[in-house]
């Protein structure tokens, strides 16, 4: 195969990775690992790479676009941003001293409980939260809006701390296994904190594009980051999220859903046999 036709497939194949990422708010990488190691052929530790700057194309391709629509809340991202980044610069500290195996096996029981939890619950968006805001959330004005069929509809946030908590669990596992670890923080928002759906992908979006540069340096440094790889799938995530940005506003929350738990359910079955050694 040429290079141009390498490049080709491979711009294709990364627009859908980054539509996938933008719609679920897990980051094109969870896609896109798989199809550079399986179908392309490439070196594991130069897909993660890609993986890394693939995050903060699809970050940077959807944040801007969910700002401007007014799903993304600005003060939760910033705030739990602070977490994650710590984690993922611990993460990558630890890559060389943690058994991977192990914690990709945890990893991934944990995202096929999230797969099964999140199919019981297909419509649970539609229920209204009960109960007050956090006081810390009330402190820190965390509360906000999103845009509805009939206007804008607020919403409040509970349970911050364990929220920040789990923030930077997701920053470690960025850094230790080269994610964007979008399946945490949208988990951590949606479950623990009791966003909105759309807002807690539009807010993940916002976010893994920080955690990822964090840990991105790392990689760099260690010679992982391919510019003849890295430069089509920088573009056809950038294309990719940008569509999903466009698409995400009137998509229906009970097919987000299937789709996040279908794909975190493969992203968990990976996960699993890197933990067997598969």
């Amino acid at each position: 195969m040429s290079y141009l036709a390498f490049s080709l497939l491979l711009l294709l194949g990364s627009a859908g990775a980054g539509l996938v990422g933008a719609l679920t708010g897990l980051g094109g990488g969870v896609v896109l690992v798989p199809l550079l190691t399986l179908f392309f052929g490439v070196d594991l530790k130069l897909a993660l790479g890609a993986s890394l700057v693939s995050v903060i194309a699809t970050s940077s391709g959807a944040a801007a676009a969910y700002v401007r629509e007014g799903f993304t809340n600005l003060r939760v991202g910033m705030f739990l941003e602070v977490a994650t980044t710590a984690g993922a610069l611990a993460g990558a500290t630890l890559t060389a001293l943690l058994p991977h195996r192990v914690v990709a096996g945890i990893f991934g029981l944990v995202l096929l409980h999230a797969a099964y939890t999140g199919l019981r619950d297909l419509d649970r968006d539609a229920r209204v939260q009960e109960g007050p805001s956090d006081p810390l959330a009330l402190r820190l004005r965390l509360e906000g809006t999103y845009p509805g069929p009939g206007g804008a509809i607020p919403y409040r946030v509970h349970r911050v701390l364990p929220g920040f908590l789990l923030m930077g669990l997701a920053g470690l596992l960025s850094g230790l296994l080269g994610i964007g670890s979008g399946a945490v923080k949208v988990l951590a928002m949606d479950r623990i904190m009791g966003l909105p759906y759309k807002v807690s992908t539009t807010t993940s979006n916002f976010m893994i594009g920080v955690t990822a540069a964090a840990g991105a340096g790392v990689y760099l440094r260690h010679g992982y980051i391919h510019p003849d790889l890295a430069f089509p799938v920088v573009l056809g995530v950038l294309a990719g999220a940008l569509l999903g940005a466009r698409i995400l506003p009137g998509a229906r929350v009970r097919g987000l859903r299937l789709l996040f738990a279908a794909v975190i359910a493969l992203l968990g079955l990976e996960m699993v046999a890197q933990g067997l050694g598969g």
